[in-house]
């Protein structure tokens, strides 16, 4: 611990030793003054006193350039501390050198990369002209019939969806007809008597569809008075509607489409 240096001791001893030779400079540039002031006019004063302190500068000028440089102290600490001082300073000096070199480079990627960047700008732009003008051109024999083909497709497909509903409406209008309030024996076995304004079953679907595919965000649809009971309950326990998890008067198609 006694051979350690301390930073703080060492350099107010620097600090104390720059003192002293200043105070040092001092008094020889006071005696210096001294020595070559003379009694002058008064109207001249500014100018010799100007004159004497050029010549003093001049002396001391050349005083210091036939002198070899000193060391301020030589305390092994102070020494030890000013080295210690430079090295951190030649290391910095590397450190900011290889951060310049590497700026340097970044920079260049930088620019190769935005090179780069702007050839493929002009090469999307160039693929989209050639789009564009393969659009303009006229189709082709094959690309009509493939469109033809897909139109007779689209033709027989809504032919299909045609005879899936004539077929789904008579079977609804044959098992689940309109609910008449004097009916046979075996509408009679409903326990609920059903209102002058029902609607049908093949009704209650088509209200329901049509609104699960306007929209489908909200295919909810409030139930009314002509909502026959006995056929809402059928719908539910099979499955084929849901009811509204808040609201049990409103009611959905289940989408089996999806």
């Amino acid at each position: 611990m006694n051979d350690s240096v301390c930073p703080v001791d060492a350099t107010e001893e620097l600090l104390r030793e720059c003192e002293n030779i200043w105070k040092e400079m001092e008094k020889c540039q006071s005696k210096l003054t001294l020595l070559t002031a003379e009694p002058v006019p008064e109207s001249d004063t500014k100018v010799l006193l100007l004159l004497t302190r050029m010549q003093a500068l001049r002396a001391e000028y050349y005083q210091w350039q036939k002198r070899n440089p000193e060391l301020i102290s030589t305390n092994p600490k102070v020494l030890l501390l000013l080295g210690e001082e430079e090295e951190v300073k030649k290391e910095l000096e590397m450190v900011l050198s290889a951060v310049q070199s590497k700026n340097e480079k970044l920079k260049e990627d930088l620019e190769r990369e935005q090179q780069w960047y702007d050839e493929q700008v002009q090469i999307v732009n160039a693929f989209k002209e050639i789009e564009e003008e393969m659009k303009k051109e006229v189709v082709t024999d094959s690309e009509k019939r493939l469109f033809q083909e897909l139109k007779n497709q689209m033709s027989e497909l809504r032919e299909y969806k045609k005879k899936l509903l004539n077929a789904l409406g008579e079977f609804l209008e044959e098992h689940f007809p309109l609910p008449e309030k004097n009916g046979n024996a075996k509408k009679k076995r409903y326990s609920e008597e059903p209102c002058e304004q029902v609607i049908t079953m093949h009704e209650i679907l088509e209200i329901l569809l049509n609104q699960l595919m306007s929209t489908p965000h909200e295919p909810y649809v409030t139930v009314d008075d002509s909502f026959w009971p006995p056929y809402l309950e059928l719908l539910l326990r099979s499955g084929i509607v849901l009811r509204h998890p808040e609201d049990p008067n409103r009611i959905r198609l289940e989408a089996f489409h999806e």
